[in-house]
């Protein structure tokens, strides 16, 4: 069987090495499965550990996606041998995964994303946790979980706050696909290099004369990618976050979730980016929506490793109550795109049922994440 991630170790100039790991699925657009998440956490933990190592590339296989998502399809699978019940399996998926993300986010050494083509949902929790995070022309980004019932996850919570005036809430309420520009606007990515010049970053990468300081091997890596995004900079697409952006600050400057959603679905703008956003929204998951808002309005509080605790709760009672498994269902199992939500509207979702998705399952010391940041 072919390997689901490749490992490849580069040898540097100065006798450094530059680890490289390739997501290698293609057919299912280098989707997380649980085996690629165990591929790579101890692979990468070896490499933050070692002295040799200098940097780590995280790629996919093909241009056309790094990485489409989580693997749902499986998670699918599992919720409906286990209908309205706790799975051990989606818990021990999620939990991997956040640790894989947490690993990726406190790295500490450059760690360097090649984010073109698909990026969504987990492939951009591992995107966004990189120090070095590059898109390209092709690359296409959302966080599209309100469409099939769950939630902005692997650390949703943490990096959609951080974005520009209330662009993570539209985001997260719509799902809306954003490009490379945006992706740099919304503080998802740092640098823009065209897709062709891949194989001259990769070149320089072994040229680099890595030293033994990890700061000083960071602003290496930083000089390096700048001059490639000037080589490519004039190509940057259109930013329709920015273009939006006195439109989604009046959209969202509501006191209620329900007048938000409102003004956000009425909106009269002429803009397909926006009108695909709003159609998204009116079709997605009322209890989704919920989710969303509440969870952004405590993650300030919060801790990156406190936000990936609070997430694996809300990610194993989404897996246990029923509206995931319908969304997936709908999307990509059926594909009938008819979800029978269990909710019509936000104002028919009951305080009660939001409370309950954020108690935790829970006691502190027995959280499968309790040691996470410790």
């Amino acid at each position: 069987m072919t390997a689901v991630v490749l490992f490849e170790e580069l040898l540097c100039k100065n006798g450094k090495l530059v680890g490289v790991a390739t997501l290698n699925s293609p057919k299912s657009l280098n989707a997380l499965s649980g085996a690629m998440i165990d591929e790579l956490f101890p692979q990468l933990t070896e490499w933050q550990q070692r002295a040799d190592i200098a940097m780590v590339l995280l790629q996919g296989s093909i241009e056309k996606a790094f990485c489409a998502g989580g693997d749902i399809v499986k998670l699918y699978q599992e919720m409906k041998t286990h209908p309205n019940e706790y799975s051990e399996e989606v818990e021990s998926y999620f939990a991997r995964e956040y640790q894989l993300d947490y690993l990726i986010h406190t790295f500490g050494k450059p760690f360097m994303v090649w984010g073109s083509g698909i990026v969504m949902g987990g492939g951009l929790g591992m995107m966004v946790g990189a120090s070095h995070r590059i898109v390209t022309e092709n690359s296409r980004i959302a966080m599209p979980e309100i469409s099939i019932g769950l939630y902005p996850d692997v650390g949703g919570t943490h990096f959609l706050n951080k974005m520009p005036e209330n662009c993570g809430l539209f985001l997260g309420l719509t799902g809306a696909s954003i490009n490379a520009a945006d992706a740099k606007y919304a503080n998802l990515a740092e640098h823009f290099v065209l897709s062709d010049l891949k194989v001259d970053v990769v070149d320089t990468l072994v040229q680099i004369n890595w030293g033994e300081t990890v700061a000083l091997n960071h602003d290496k890596l930083t000089d390096a990618l700048r001059e490639f995004e000037r080589r490519s900079i004039s190509q940057l697409p259109t930013c329709h976050l920015k273009i939006n952006q006195a439109t989604i600050n009046k959209v969202t400057q509501g006191d209620s979730l329900q007048s938000i959603v409102d003004a956000i679905v009425s909106e009269p703008i002429e803009d397909k980016w926006f009108n695909k956003a709003q159609k998204s929204l009116k079709h997605g998951s009322a209890l989704s929506a919920m989710i969303v808002y509440k969870q952004l309005q405590v993650a300030d509080s919060l801790t990156l490793a406190d936000c990936f605790r609070m997430e694996l709760n809300l990610s194993v009672k989404c897996g246990k109550f029923g509206e995931f498994c319908e969304g997936v269902r709908a999307l990509l199992i059926d594909k009938d795109n008819s979800p029978q939500w269990k909710y019509a509207s936000i104002n028919d979702v009951e305080d009660d049922v939001v409370n309950w998705f954020f108690e935790s399952k829970w006691e502190q010391a027995q959280h499968p994440l309790a040691t996470l940041g410790n």
